[in-house]
C-alpha cells in the first residue's frame, strides 16, 4: 500500500507529540512492508487556497509550492492519506488546514481513498477530541474515503506524556495492521 503520512506540528522533531504519533504509524506500516512517504506541512513551502477557482477542482493549482510540487503527486498515487496534528483551540493545525483546504484542486481525484486521523492534546476530557473528530468526519464523508482509524491522543500535552502513554503502541499497531 502506498501511504502519505502529513504531519502538521511546528515544534521541533523530538519535542513534538503528533509527530511521535507519525513516527510510530511509520515504523508499523514500513515493517508491514508498506511505502511510507511523510510530509512535514509546518516546515514546508505552503500557501492558503484562494479560492480562485483557477483550478476547476481539477488542478493544476496556481501555487507552485511544496503541496503542488511534492505533497500532491504523492497524495494521487496514495491509497491511504494519514492525517497528523496537534490539536489546536479544538481543531487541526493551520499547518494542516492548509493542506486540507488545497484538496480543493484535486478534489474528484483524492476521492475514493483510505484515511487515518492521529491527534495529541494537552486536555485530557472526554470531549477533547469532538470538534476535530466531526470535521475529520466530515471531510471523510465528502471525500468518500474509508476511515480505517483514529488515534486520539488525550493528556499529551509534552513528548514524555505521550511516550508513556498508549497511544504510541496505537499509532505503530494500526500501521502494522494495515
Amino acid at each position: 500500500m502506498k501511504i502519505v503520512v502529513i504531519t502538521s506540528s511546528p515544534h521541533p522533531h523530538d519535542e513534538s507529540t503528533s509527530i511521535y504519533l507519525a513516527d510510530r504509524f511509520t515504523k508499523g506500516a514500513t515493517q508491514a512492508g508498506h511505502e511510507v512517504f511523510t510530509f512535514d506541512a509546518a516546515n514546508s513551502e505552503t500557501h492558503p487556497c484562494r479560492g480562485c477557482d483557477q483550478c476547476h477542482m481539477d488542478g493544476p493549482c496556481i501555487w507552485k509550492d511544496d503541496i503542488e510540487n511534492t505533497l500532491m503527486p504523492k497524495m494521487l498515487e496514495a491509497d491511504l492519506l494519514v492525517l497528523t496534528t496537534p490539536l489546536y483551540y479544538f481543531g487541526m493545525s493551520a499547518q494542516l488546514k492548509t493542506i486540507v483546504d488545497r484538496f480543493y484542486s484535486r478534489t474528484g481525484k483524492l476521492h475514493g481513498k483510505k484515511s487515518i486521523l492521529m491527534a495529541t492534546a494537552y486536555n485530557r476530557d472526554d470531549w477533547t477530541m469532538s470538534a476535530l473528530v466531526d470535521h475529520y468526519d466530515t471531510l471523510v464523508r465528502y471525500m468518500e474515503w474509508q476511515d480505517v482509524g483514529k488515534v486520539l491522543g488525550i493528556g499529551c500535552g509534552s513528548r514524555s506524556l505521550v511516550e508513556h502513554s498508549k497511544f504510541g503502541d496505537m499509532a505503530e499497531t494500526m500501521g502494522r495492521n494495515l
